[in-house]
């Protein structure tokens, strides 16, 4: 039985992002986080941003997921 020997490199080195960089994408993901949030959590009754229970009703079991209380 025949062994090759596997030659043993130094691992790749990787850039650190800067905090500059990383910002917009950070401020995306919360803009975002609040979006789905207000969508699951709150979007029925007087702070509906859409008239009708469409909304309601696309995201019911979610709600139930999350602990959201809906009816």
């Amino acid at each position: 039985m025949a062994h090759t020997a596997v030659s043993a490199s130094a691992p790749a080195a990787v850039a650190p992002i800067s905090l500059s960089a990383l910002a917009p994408w950070a401020a995306f993901a919360a803009v975002l986080a609040l979006v789905l949030l207000y969508f699951v959590g709150i979007e029925q009754g007087a702070t509906a941003v859409f008239q009708g229970e469409t909304v309601h009703e696309w995201l019911h079991d979610g709600r139930h997921l999350l602990g959201f209380p809906c009816h």
